[in-house]
């Protein structure tokens, strides 16, 4: 196997490390005050809301796991959206438009620092 083969083998081990890790966050109710602090969260809770939430409800472990504690940059999250990973399903652009993945990206990167 050559290196260049080798390069998205590694890119997706690293994604499923990362992925891994956590805080203790995951399963700790959201308290205080849970409003979005900007337009681009705000829509990406809508957007959330209709396309995530069935499997990751509030950013909590459901169908899929949590989201309020996963440490990944944003362009991780847009590559597993778009690509899927696991049990996770791949989103097209015309699913999940540009926009509206760029503000669940924000949405999403925003709960986990959210106390």
């Amino acid at each position: 196997m050559n290196r260049s083969s080798l390069r998205p083998i590694l890119l997706l081990c690293a994604l499923t490390f990362a992925t891994a890790c956590g805080t203790a966050r995951r399963g700790e109710p959201i308290i205080g005050d849970h409003e979005p602090p900007n337009e681009d969260v705000a829509r990406g809770l809508v957007a959330f809301n209709t396309y995530c939430t069935t499997c990751h409800p509030g950013g909590e472990a459901g169908l899929g796991p949590a989201l309020n504690n996963k440490p990944l940059p944003e362009s991780a999250i847009k590559f597993q959206v778009r690509h899927g990973l696991g049990a996770m399903p791949a989103f097209p652009e015309r699913v999940i438009s540009k926009e509206d993945l760029d503000d669940i990206s924000a949405y999403l990167i925003w709960l986990r620092h959210t106390p």
